[in-house]
């Protein structure tokens, strides 16, 4: 099995956290986005992965040179923002006659069961990954007929299916499914101008090609900071912290503390992850994502996400407040 992962994109809705990292590389409770996808990959027969790639490239790169540096990456560079499918299309040189593949984009943490793949996809060509959702006039959504899919309709304005699709794909036949992406572009099949999945699918089904869409347990976002932290929250559960520096603090579970990292004279949580390497001291901090090797002293933090390296520090105020007194510091 060859595994696609288009990790390509400018990541504007997670600004400034993207400003000068690939989005893939933010982290959420403890690891990036990549490592969590990786991570879930890793029962998998996987023979090659590849990235696509913008010119983030090369941190991506040294991030899995530095983390996996067991698998067997290739790389291929999207120089044009031509869309998901133009992206995927690019990997077309690394697939062989007889591969199968599976894509992940990488905007989504998911929780799922892949070892079942095989069993889920017996009697037909692939499957397109979905979690039925409330506002499905946001998504693509999949209409089923006797479990499989006959079409998708991007969007709906009406309810004919809440079944959205959630970036997660497997084709049998990766080198099929290349040339249907081949004919797609060439035939200029574009939304304002980009290419999409949903028109390479519904050009084989057509042809007679037979996809199911099984649904996976979760879908964590993690393309907008309060979807981050929604995913943080999600991922933390059942979660203990490590045994790290923890000195005359309260932690209220759960909580990630990353290696190397000390918290003095705080509390912390629930719901907070401190990367590696950072230094917490005076603070109060709940529902929210401290990246590597940032200080924090003296402040009060909530739903809140600080890049890598941040220094904040605050102080602490003497008050002298007479009785029946209303103060409003804006917290």
């Amino acid at each position: 099995m060859k595994a696609i992962l288009p990790v390509a994109g400018k990541g504007t809705r997670l600004r400034p956290h993207t400003h000068a990292k690939a989005k893939s590389l933010v982290q959420v409770a403890g690891k990036t986005v990549l490592e969590h996808i990786v991570s879930r990959l890793a029962l998998l027969d996987i023979d090659e992965y590849i990235f696509i790639i913008d010119e983030n490239g090369a941190q991506i790169k040294t991030f899995m040179a530095d983390h996996f540096p067991h698998l067997n990456c290739s790389y291929a560079v999207q120089q044009d923002r031509l869309g998901p499918a133009h992206a995927v299309w690019l990997a077309a040189p690394f697939i062989k006659e007889g591969d199968d593949v599976l894509i992940v984009f990488n905007d989504t943490i998911f929780v799922t069961d892949l070892s079942r793949i095989a069993q889920l996809c017996a009697g037909c060509d692939g499957l397109i990954f979905s979690k039925e959702v409330e506002d499905y006039q946001r998504f693509g959504v999949n209409i089923i007929q006797d479990g499989l899919i006959v079409d998708m309709v991007e969007k709906p304005q009406t309810p004919i299916s809440r079944l959205a699709q959630v970036g997660l794909y497997y084709l049998k036949d990766a080198a099929s499914f290349m040339g249907y992406l081949q004919q797609t572009i060439e035939a200029d099949e574009t939304v304002k101008g980009e290419f999409y999945l949903p028109a390479v699918f519904m050009r084989m089904v057509r042809d007679g090609k037979k996809f199911r869409a099984p649904e996976i347990e979760a879908w964590l976002d993690c393309g907008k900071a309060e979807t981050l932290l929604e995913t943080n929250r999600y991922l933390l559960q059942g979660r203990h912290h490590s045994h790290v520096e923890v000195v005359d603090s309260v932690l209220i579970e759960p909580v990630h503390i990353g290696e190397r990292a000390v918290v003095r004279n705080s509390i912390l949580g629930p719901n907070v992850s401190v990367a590696a390497d950072s230094f917490v001291e005076n603070c109060i901090i709940r529902d929210s994502i401290i990246n590597g090797g940032c200080v924090v002293k003296s402040v009060i933090l909530s739903s809140s996400i600080l890049g890598d390296d941040v220094h904040l520090c605050g102080a602490p105020k003497i008050m002298n407040i007479g009785d029946s007194s209303l103060i409003d510091l804006g917290v």
